[in-house]
């Protein structure tokens, strides 16, 4: 829609464009480092996007607040923006791919074919090449834009990688139900995924397959590739860490054949409710709370036990900063423990291996790795003001 052709938003309560395009306008020029024109070219597709939903949702036009909904609209897709500007276009691709990774990764499963964790993110990685492609020609589309358009600035390279979040997370209309988008295009992707099919990573990355159709060749599509994947700035650790977080108990999870736990694992990465999260993994309220309950056993065991020291890193809770307890709580955590849990705790912080703790403390590892789980798990509750007027056992 092109905004010279009319002024207002139609309906009971309409609203002038220009006051969207010059909320956009403002912001973007207030938080970015961006052009006068780039900025003004950004807002402008933003208050034609919010123009367009705005008149043809039914439900805005019924509502009687069309003001008020095309100001949330505009602000989301600005806050949206906003982030993955500051994040950069390293950390954005990076979180880009992540959110999009965690809503399909139950729904990439080849028929006829059993993947491993890593299998299964090759596969995912190989289909968000093509859907970031398929992303790009929905932008251009959408925005009248011509046929080699292609993000050159941060700010437009943000508005692109916003756009394709919401793209993905539109809700298509089904027979009694309503999916996103991204997850039919997924499950058709996984459908059509041969059983001896093995993705080349990096040959897909690239564009270089022999089988290609060309569309990973085009000129702007190398450049898009180029810009998301520059690196002006390092990546921040705790980014790197929570990603290897993720990566690491996903993979715990399957390991111990709990395929239902990392399904909701990666729900509740997409901050679903649990009602949503009933929907998609057809459970009724009492099966979701004992999955629940079984992905925090699972949760606090990776955390405190089997991963401890990558958990406590990427929390900054780590022993050189004293478990994140602060300087009262730590004296009063020290105080509390039995002269054995004191040992453990000093050989710890002297980074002795488990090894030469267990035959200084008198213990077999089993009671070693008992002890010290207890140990982190009173600190947990410290930190989380979860700690009851008992404490807790230590007794093996």
């Amino acid at each position: 829609m092109n905004l010279a052709a009319t002024t207002t938003i139609q309906g009971e309560n309409s609203i002038g464009v220009e006051a969207i395009l010059e909320l956009s306008f403002q912001e973007l020029r207030q938080s970015t480092k961006a052009s006068e024109k780039n900025c003004h070219d950004v807002a402008m597709r933003i208050t034609n996007e919010v123009y367009r939903i705005c008149n043809e949702s039914k439900r805005i036009q019924a509502s009687g607040s069309i003001e008020s909904s095309a100001i949330t609209l505009a602000r989301h897709r600005l806050t949206q923006c906003l982030r993955y500007y500051q994040l950069g276009s390293s950390r954005g691709r990076v979180e880009l791919h992540s959110t999009l990774s965690a809503i399909i990764y139950r729904y990439i499963n080849p028929p006829q074919r059993q993947l491993s964790y890593q299998g299964r993110l090759t596969i995912i990685e190989d289909f968000l090449q093509s859907f970031y492609l398929e992303a790009l020609n929905a932008f251009r589309r959408e925005n009248q834009l011509g046929a080699t358009y292609q993000p050159h600035t941060l700010l437009e390279l943000a508005e692109y990688m916003a756009f394709t979040e919401r793209y993905g997370k539109r809700r298509i209309p089904l027979p009694g139900r309503q999916q996103q988008l991204i997850i039919l295009r997924a499950q058709t992707f996984s459908q059509q995924q041969p059983p001896e099919t093995c993705v080349d990573i990096e040959q897909a990355a690239e564009g270089s397959g022999g089988e290609s159709d060309g569309s990973w060749e085009e000129p702007a599509v190398q450049m898009l590739r180029s810009a998301m994947a520059t690196q002006p700035e390092p990546e921040p650790t705790e980014d790197t860490l929570r990603s290897v977080v993720i990566t690491e108990l996903m993979s715990y999870l399957e390991e111990r054949q709990q395929t239902d736990c990392a399904d909701y694992f990666a729900l509740r990465l997409q901050d679903m409710s649990a009602t949503e999260i009933e929907s998609v993994l057809n459970l009724t309220s009492r099966q979701r709370d004992y999955l629940q309950q079984r992905f925090k056993y699972h949760l606090i065991r990776f955390a405190l036990l089997h991963r401890w020291e990558l958990v406590h890193e990427w929390l900054e809770a780590d022993l050189s900063t004293n478990l994140g307890l602060t300087p009262i709580q730590w004296e009063k955590f020290i105080e509390e423990m039995d002269p054995k849990q004191r040992s453990i705790l000093e050989l710890k912080q002297q980074k002795e291996p488990d090894e030469k703790i267990a035959k200084l403390c008198g213990l077999s590892m089993a009671q070693l790795q008992k002890r010290w789980f207890k140990i982190l798990e009173q600190a947990w509750e410290i930190r989380n003001s979860l700690v009851s007027g008992s404490g807790a056992s230590t007794h093996e």
